[in-house]
């Protein structure tokens, strides 16, 4: 079985270019840390467990914004630094910490050369429902186009998220291949739109039971890709 003919590609990022592995962990204690330097009232006030009672009032509010990871941090936070009396800055300088901690990642070892390989022969899209940056990551000029689910204002599995992919291409569904590591979001997501998908099942899982089945490839490290290309593609 190969990806013949398809012509461009895209791959989710979390978990599929690198391991999120403590990323989000490491990332609050440095918000936590800025806050305490900057704005310690909202440490002392207000642990993990309240900000999650935020965050869960700001989706009360605006059930809408359910896909936007940062537009709906932003506003947890806003809701804690309102609460202390500290100007709208604040929330926005704590952001900017912790997104920047979300960006520090550790690629996977495969995850340069297979993209370095691929990107002289296909275009290459960026697709993913967090608010990951590959620009910040350093590997931006690997693809053509990067899509998030807040510029597209819902998250895979949605078509809509996909068919962004087609339309950046000009290319229809058959043409292209999504690549990621979630079954749902990513590969039924992908399957149901028309478009090719290739799990990467890096733990050699089974198909969840409880999702319908779909025509997928499955390998499991990155640097397989290749073996589903046709061999004057590689």
């Amino acid at each position: 079985m190969s990806l013949h003919p398809v012509r461009a590609l895209s791959f989710d990022l979390d978990e599929t270019l690198w391991s999120l592995d403590q990323v989000i962990e490491r990332a609050e204690a440095d918000m936590a840390a800025f806050f305490w330097e900057h704005y310690p009232k909202v440490t002392e006030r207000f642990d993990r467990a309240a900000l999650l009672d935020f965050r869960r009032e700001v989706l009360r509010r605006d059930p809408s914004i359910a896909h936007d990871f940062g537009e709906l941090r932003l506003r947890t936070l806003r809701l804690a630094t309102d609460a202390c009396g500290y100007p709208p800055e604040a929330a926005r300088r704590a952001l900017e910490v912790f997104l920047a901690g979300r960006n520090r990642v550790r690629l996977f070892d495969e995850t340069r050369p297979t993209l370095e390989r691929l990107r002289s022969r296909y275009p290459l899209v960026a697709l993913t429902n967090g608010n990951a940056d590959v620009q910040r990551i350093g590997i931006g000029h690997y693809f053509n186009v990067s899509i998030s689910a807040a510029q597209v204002g819902a998250a895979k599995p949605a078509p809509e998220m996909f068919e962004a992919v087609t339309r950046a291409l000009s290319l229809q569904p058959e043409q292209t291949a999504h690549v990621g590591d979630d079954p749902e979001t990513d590969v039924l997501g992908a399957a149901r739109f028309g478009m090719r998908a290739v799990w990467l099942n890096r733990q050699g899982a089974p198909w969840p039971r409880e999702l319908p089945q779909v025509d997928y490839l499955e390998i499991k490290s990155l640097s397989e890709l290749h073996t589903l290309l046709p061999e004057e593609d590689v």
